[in-house]
């Protein structure tokens, strides 16, 4: 009976070593800390992590500009404060138009 049993696994795992390498193997990627799921799932928070600081840099650039131009033209400041803040001259009425949807 016993023999019927050892007939049955392959002659490749019958070694103790390559038994012992496969369970190793599978103990690593299924329960280490650093398992092949949490590796990969790392891997591509990395990855979105990286191009959201390459899109914030971008953001940065361009803030930097406007604000460097804010600061040098005073008609373009009040441009701005009227178009964004809707701020108004003492003598002007401001009149808002609201699309329906």
């Amino acid at each position: 009976m016993n023999q019927r049993i050892l007939d049955r696994i392959p002659h490749w795992l019958r070694n103790r070593y390559a038994a012992s390498a496969l369970f190793l193997l599978g103990w690593i990627t299924l329960f280490a800390d650093q398992d092949l799921y949490s590796t990969l799932k790392l891997r591509h928070e990395l990855a979105k992590m990286r191009r959201q600081h390459a899109w914030y840099k971008t953001e940065i650039g361009k803030t930097r500009e406007q604000l460097h131009e804010l600061t040098s033209n005073t008609a373009l400041l009040e441009k701005f404060a009227r178009e964004k803040y809707l701020m108004k001259r003492d003598n002007e009425d401001i009149f808002v138009f609201v699309p329906e949807r």
